[in-house]
């Protein structure tokens, strides 16, 4: 069976970002499935052109197709002009791929889901659609659409999608809910969480060499991975760091890049916080490594009520690598770290807790120790990605045959 994806921000172990779509097409084609993706030459990260990287290429079985994105600015109005430019060319590109038996589009940005249903729609095959994020719902609630017109137009887009896909792949439980509330039938949703491939990690290694890279032999170290952007809310680490300014023993390292990145080292620079690193974007491929030179690892989001919903790809990456989560996200997600009796949450927004937490977990090092010893075995058990990649095969067997 050969199934299309179009996905902007499509990740390669070798790439910066979550890689659960390389990850689970892995597992299918070891079952003799095959895969095209239609991705974006241009890094949702860094938002630098791939040149490095051919237009069309095939990885671990896996066919490639990048086209062209225009690349704006990184502030709303120019990303919106990169979705949608994305959504023309994978449209186009799309309909001159082979043989496909199911396409499949993912949101957000919705505007690539829109291209992926319009395609299965000219092509007359079933369209799988994935629900990764709540759009438009997450960015009204940030506040980034404000527009009554705009914010209609949004919500009836999202309703028609809904209402054409052949069926619905969530991450998060709580996007069941959600989908069932906006009048969609419960059999046509699947949920295969966000999860992890436990073998990527080993909670032994010491990532000594990332500790001696960035000058950390000796302290205590709480590692940030993901995106850097408004809705992660990573100034509330800075927040928290400058309350620890005269602790010498403990340090954030920031792992990644996004749209917030210029103006929090900017703002690291004025308070002139000596406790915090900023990385860049690192490949999918080197985040063991990382997360090994962690003593705790930290996952933040802006307190938002939408944000409750969310699965977030790192921490299940945090619990796999043994340490413990310092958790600023309330909802579902805490309900995984506080189940697994791995982490400390922290109500979102309040530094001074989150810095308490820190020096807690820099103190006890046995308590630390079991939380990430207690995080990894239920990652293994309930978030194991080997389990996932089978639901996942039965379920595009099972959208195929909706022809």
């Amino acid at each position: 069976m050969q199934v299309l994806l179009i996905h902007q921000s499509f990740a390669l172990p070798r790439d910066a970002g979550g890689t659960r779509h390389f990850e689970l097409f892995g597992k299918a084609i070891q079952h003799g499935h095959r895969f095209t993706v239609i991705t974006s030459d241009i890094s949702y990260l860094t938002a630098s052109r791939q040149l490095a990287y051919p237009k069309d290429e095939t990885v671990a079985g896996i066919r490639v197709l990048r086209v062209f994105t225009y690349r704006a600015r990184r502030n709303f109005i120019g990303r919106l002009f990169g979705f949608i430019s994305f959504a023309l060319s994978a449209f186009a590109r799309g309909l001159a791929v082979g043989d496909v038996d199911v396409v499949m589009g993912t949101s957000p940005p919705i505007f690539q889901a829109a291209s992926a249903w319009l395609i299965a729609a000219l092509r007359r095959r079933p369209f799988l659609l994935e629900i990764r994020d709540l759009w438009p719902e997450f960015i009204i609630n940030m506040g980034k659409l404000k527009n009554p017109l705009a914010i209609r137009l949004s919500r009836w887009l999202e309703k028609f999608l809904y209402q054409r896909a052949t069926h619905l792949l969530v991450n998060s439980p709580a996007y069941v809910d959600y989908l069932i509330n906006k009048g969609v039938a419960s059999e046509k949703i699947t949920l295969i969480p966000n999860g992890v491939d436990p073998a990527m990690f080993d909670p032994k290694t010491d990532g000594r060499e990332i500790r001696s890279q960035f000058g950390l032999d000796g302290k205590f170290v709480i590692v940030y991975a993901g995106a850097i952007s408004l809705a992660n809310d990573v100034g509330l680490l800075l927040d928290a760091a400058a309350r620890l300014d005269d602790d010498g023993r403990i340090r954030f390292l920031i792992v990644g890049d996004g749209n917030e990145r210029e103006r929090l080292e900017q703002s690291v620079s004025q308070r002139q916080l000596k406790n915090v690193i900023f990385t860049g974007a690192k490949p999918k491929q080197e985040m063991a490594d990382f997360l090994a030179s962690a003593d705790a690892c930290v996952a933040v989001l802006q307190n938002i009520e939408m944000f409750r919903l969310t699965y977030p790809n790192k921490v299940f990456d945090y619990l796999a690598a043994g340490r413990p989560v310092l958790l600023a996200i309330d909802g579902v997600i805490r309900e995984v770290v506080e189940t697994a009796q791995a982490g400390i949450f922290i109500k979102p927004g309040n530094a001074e807790a989150l810095a308490d937490a820190a020096r807690f977990l820099c103190e006890h090092e046995s308590e630390r120790q079991a939380m990430g010893e207690r995080g990894r075995a239920y990652v293994e058990k309930y978030f194991n990605r080997d389990d996932q990649g089978r639901a996942f095969i039965d379920l595009i067997e099972k959208v195929s045959r909706k022809n």
